[in-house]
């Protein structure tokens, strides 16, 4: 079994920072993307941001510039650090990792339980 722990969410002024981290423990073999996702009221979950095991990075649209990603492999954790937060960044944020569990095995996805970030004056 594959556990992802987060913390770091929490109410902010815009303009505003906050990070946010994610630790994955558990039977693992290898892990490889790791992202983040999040989901406001109303809308459909999306991916805000992406590291791959070689630290190549990518990310919506809607967050360059602001937010960075970033990982330690050696800790199976992954960082969302958040700068010149907006009221629209509001929303539950998960992460996310694609597990190998043993060797040979498939990648499989696993996700932490989702931290609220809400960006208000």
């Amino acid at each position: 079994q594959v556990q992802l722990v987060e913390s770091g969410g929490g109410l902010v002024q815009p303009g505003g920072s906050l990070r946010l981290s994610c630790a994955a423990s558990g039977s693992i073999f290898s892990i490889d993307a790791m992202d983040w996702y999040r989901q406001a009221p109303g809308k459909e979950r999306e991916l805000v941001a992406t590291i791959t095991s070689g630290g190549s990075t990518d990310y919506a649209d809607s967050v360059k510039g602001r937010f960075t990603i970033s990982r330690d492999n050696a800790k199976n954790t992954v960082w969302l650090q958040m700068n010149s937060l907006k009221p629209e960044d509001t929303a539950v944020y998960y992460c996310n990792a694609n597990v190998r569990r043993f060797k040979y095995w498939q990648y499989e996805r696993y996700w932490g339980q989702g931290t609220q970030v809400t960006v208000s004056s």
